[in-house]
């Protein structure tokens, strides 16, 4: 009998111990599937961002192919028309001369067809007058936001010109941009009028050439003298100096840190494109952020202070810009990436604290994008918030009066298409 006990004592044992051994080896599965959902989710949240920045690299390569394309189909396009109105004025010309070679033939005494001779001649129909070189007005041209109106006029009264073309190029040079910086010029043709706007245009340049020629129905004039307006671009930077210390900060591009410049692990960027201003100088200004970590601040503002890297703490997550607003009106834009969680653009009058937020004082105004937990679109200002029943855009464009005390903001829908506005009106 205590045999039979012992006997049964270890068999439980042993049961008990294969228990343990399963109830382990169960717990090591359940932590193996844990870390392969984990893992799973990372690499398929790193193939989301590596996606997202493919698609925007190859959107850039796209538009840089697409206005290649564009150019050279319009300078094919313009050089074929003049070919075609040539070719058909030589044929009208053609079937009149021959017309008149005809009638001289048919005439039968020799003193009348002497009188002719004069009348039978080449010039008369080949010779055709070229239209003289039209002359653009400076002072009636415009530059306004994002468009520039060009008018002209010619020197002298010709009711045989048909059309017009105007060329146009980007540069950085007051004046005819140096040979290394040429850059070819884009063709508008047809134009029948003395007068011309072109819109949508991206100021990233701080001048632009124009030049135009009038044309008859056989032939082209002379290109007028080219002329220089000022786009109010200004190319600017991001001052790394003065960010926040959970910002990394590369030129125009700044990005969320978590370890304060130690690492290399980014998630969250907000990119800040290339503004355009009038007149002198302008300060930009990133972000002043909020409790969220995933949030940044981008703005600009009159006279800053460089300072070090604690110039903003807390949780004011902000980078200025490296010119100062200090007269005159300025135009920026700012495009965030499709992962950024939060993130704030504007102005502030007076130097902000380091623990000072955008659109958090009575000096300051933004705009507040946040997709951290629901989709929220917002005007700030002096700690108010009003609701901006637009959808969130793709990009944002800031134009700041400086002299005038008003802020515009701009809403880019799509980046070359439609756009919607709002207007934020505020005392300096």
């Amino acid at each position: 009998m205590d045999s039979q006990k012992e006997a049964l004592q270890r068999i439980i044992s042993t049961l008990a111990n294969k228990n343990d051994e399963i109830q382990n080896f169960i717990d090591t599965l359940n932590q193996t599937l844990k870390g392969v959902q984990e893992n799973s989710s990372n690499i398929l949240s790193e193939l989301d961002e590596e996606f997202d920045s493919l698609y925007s690299i190859l959107d850039e390569v796209k538009e840089s192919m697409i206005n290649s394309i564009k150019q050279e189909q319009a300078r094919k396009s313009q050089e074929l028309q003049s070919q075609l109105s040539q070719c058909n004025n030589a044929l009208e010309n053609s079937e009149e001369l021959l017309e008149f070679a005809t009638r001289s033939l048919d005439i039968k005494e020799p003193e009348e067809f002497s009188k002719s001779d004069n009348g039978f001649s080449f010039s008369p129909f080949f010779e055709t007058k070229v239209p003289k070189a039209p002359e653009i007005d400076p002072v009636e041209c415009l530059v306004a936001d994002n468009s520039v109106t060009v008018a002209w006029r010619m020197p002298e009264e010709d009711n045989k010109i048909d059309h017009f073309i105007l060329e146009y190029r980007k540069t950085n040079f007051d004046g005819l941009p140096r040979v290394k910086d040429e850059r070819c010029w884009e063709i508008i043709d047809n134009i029948k009028g003395t007068e011309y706007t072109l819109s949508g245009l991206k100021f990233d340049s701080k001048y632009m050439n124009f030049r135009v020629r009038a044309c008859n129905k056989a032939v082209a004039g002379e290109y007028s003298d080219p002329v220089t307006l000022e786009t109010k671009a200004l190319n600017f930077s991001l001052d790394n100096s003065s960010s926040h210390l959970n910002l990394r900060v590369e030129d125009t591009c700044v990005e969320w840190d978590p370890t304060g410049g130690k690492g290399q692990d980014s998630k969250i960027k907000g990119k800040e494109n290339k503004g355009s201003a009038h007149v002198t100088s302008l300060k930009k200004h990133t972000r002043s952020g909020t409790p969220s970590p995933k949030r940044t601040s981008i703005g600009s503002r009159p006279p800053a202070v460089r300072g070090s890297r604690d110039r903003f703490t807390g949780e004011s997550y902000t980078v200025l810009g490296d010119t100062a607003i200090e007269s005159g009106q300025h135009y920026w834009e700012v495009k965030a990436q499709k992962d950024c969680k939060s993130y704030s653009v504007g102005v502030a009058y007076k130097t902000l604290g380091k623990f000072d937020q955008l659109g958090k004082t009575n000096t300051s105004w933004c705009i507040h994008v946040n997709n951290w937990l629901q989709n929220t679109f917002s005007a700030k200002h002096n700690n108010k918030v009003k609701a901006l029943d637009v959808t969130v855009p793709e990009r944002i464009g800031v134009f700041c009066d400086f002299d005038g005390g008003l802020v515009w903001w701009t809403f880019f829908e799509y980046w070359d298409a439609g756009s919607k506005c709002c207007k934020n009106t505020s005392e300096k």
